[in-house]
């Protein structure tokens, strides 16, 4: 070979090399989805979740009764609502937020949920947590805010069915206020009414009626609850309000708003909104910041009415709506090589899925009023933000480097060792021996794959860089939530309609 040929080999080499490179790269290949079966799942999650007694209709038969007692310890009945993640705590600031996007999602999305069934195994997941608030709020002058102590019970690998740990109760009231779980609690339950509306008239007066009452509770008393004494030691480092309870004022009279049309909601938002921090635009959106979900939801308002006083939140909505597009000149949200919305931090599919619902119910809007969000170098329509909450979506389902979905039981490879007590160990029915607090740790260590699957459970998922090992013991990715599934079970109905 000639010293003259030599350069044009060397780049045929590399040219080869760089070839097979990206043919040992992971590839990201659309694999199509079925929606459908994916809602079915992510709604059947919520059995999974259940505290209190199991009716006859359960479908994940390994769950037993559990925590019957709860509220003893006060001298209330707090037997029911949901478990929030993988331990046995009623945390009920999160679980308000869950049952906030549960109702959110019916009523956003519940026409494009396949009839009969999807809807009424979501209304009966968010009638499980309504009925549970009712009770959080049965005593007038104080609410309810947790049940179990934290500390106790993560030092514990322990079924719930099983758990002998101390049901501590803690509480808020005039003298300890606690405003945001208080406003969460009155957006819940104002939101739930409208989805009981014509099912159950009488039942969401109730909703309604008690809404009021949780809202003039948190706007009376104003405070954190994390600074509660009583509660602090409680609820921290675990649910502190990190970001105050301002903009949960904000939410539930948005909220109070639209289900009761008093325009006193209104003209609340309207004269509270610098004071209580609404034009900060704080892009975020979760159990405890709804900043992001505020001014998507306030917008609704402005679109319907059109409204020069909330033309805030609507610009505070279409800025974060830029922030989310690449090709936009603002966007500054982070992903992750495969294209998931990464946030570092705590478990991230939290932020995935609440901001997919946020997406799909903003262009829904800008649909209905034949709008465009203006992000300066590009004009976004509805199917721009459309798009994105599907890649978002189908991503958790499976088109990502690993190829994998993130949600335990949907497609053929899926987390099998999520970090979860009642999954990881075995059911009452295979072992109707008592499992003490640290005999369980045998079963967290295990590297076998759960006894039980979780059928729906959405774990928190990879880091930046697509990665994930299925390990239980790292909770951070391997831990499912209420608050992750609750706004996915929205934005997976409005895909079951929208497939393409």
């Amino acid at each position: 070979m000639s010293s003259s040929s030599l350069p044009g080999f060397r780049i045929r080499v590399l040219l080869l090399l760089f070839l097979l490179l990206l043919l040992l790269l992971p590839r990201v290949e659309p694999i199509g989805h079925d929606y459908a079966e994916a809602l079915s799942k992510c709604i059947l999650f919520f059995e999974g979740q259940r505290s209190g007694r199991i009716p006859a209709s359960q479908r994940l038969r390994w769950r037993g009764d559990s925590g019957l007692a709860d509220g003893s310890a006060a001298g209330v009945d707090l037997e029911g609502g949901y478990y929030d993640a993988g331990d046995n705590v009623k945390f009920g600031f999160p679980m308000a937020f869950t049952t906030t996007m549960l109702a959110w999602s019916i009523l956003e999305f519940g026409a494009s949920m396949p009839p009969p069934a999807h809807v009424s195994d979501a209304m009966a997941a968010l009638r499980w947590a309504t009925d549970y608030h009712l009770k959080t709020l049965a005593h007038p002058g104080r609410i309810y805010v947790q049940v179990g102590d934290p500390i106790g019970d993560h030092n514990c690998w322990e079924r719930p069915e099983d758990m002998d740990t101390p049901r501590t109760v803690y509480t808020v009231d005039s003298n300890n206020p606690g405003s945001e779980v208080a406003g969460e609690t009155a957006a819940a339950l104002a939101a739930s009414s409208m989805v009981f509306r014509s099912r159950d008239p009488p039942y969401a007066q109730r909703l309604l009626e008690n809404a009021i009452q949780a809202f003039e509770f948190a706007d009376n008393y104003r405070g954190a609850y994390s600074d509660n004494p009583g509660v602090k030691g409680g609820v921290c480092p675990f649910y502190c309000d990190f970001d105050g309870y301002q903009d949960e004022l904000l939410w539930g009279a948005a909220w109070l708003k639209r289900a009761s049309q008093n325009d006193k909601y209104l003209n609340y938002i309207q004269d509270n909104g610098k004071t209580l921090g609404a034009e900060d635009n704080i892009n975020e959106f979760g159990w405890d910041n709804k900043h992001a979900g505020l001014n998507v939801l306030v917008s609704k308002e402005f679109f319907e009415g059109n409204l020069y006083a909330l033309q805030s939140y609507k610009q505070s909505a279409d800025s974060f709506m830029c922030t989310l597009i690449p090709e936009s000149s603002s966007s500054h949200i982070e992903y992750t090589p495969g294209g998931l919305i990464y946030k570092p931090g705590g478990s991230n599919m939290q932020h995935v899925t609440s901001i997919a619902f946020l997406l799909l119910a903003y262009a829904n809007a800008l649909a209905k009023s034949s709008q465009t969000v203006n992000c300066g170098n590009i004009a976004v329509g509805p199917e721009m933000l459309r798009q994105q909450a599907k890649r978002q979506v189908d991503y958790i389902l499976g088109d990502n480097p690993n190829q994998m979905s993130y949600m335990v039981g949907y497609g053929s490879k899926y987390p099998q060792r999520i970090h979860h007590r009642g999954s990881s160990l075995p059911s009452v029915a295979d072992h109707p021996q008592f499992i003490a607090c640290k005999e369980g740790s045998t079963y967290f260590n295990s590297s076998a794959p759960n006894p039980n699957i979780l059928v729906g459970a959405v774990v928190g998922g990879p880091g930046e860089d697509d990665v994930y090992e299925d390990d239980r013991a790292d909770f951070r990715k391997s831990e499912p939530t209420t608050y992750i599934n609750a706004p996915l079970v929205g934005a997976l109905a409005y895909f079951v309609a929208n497939p393409s």
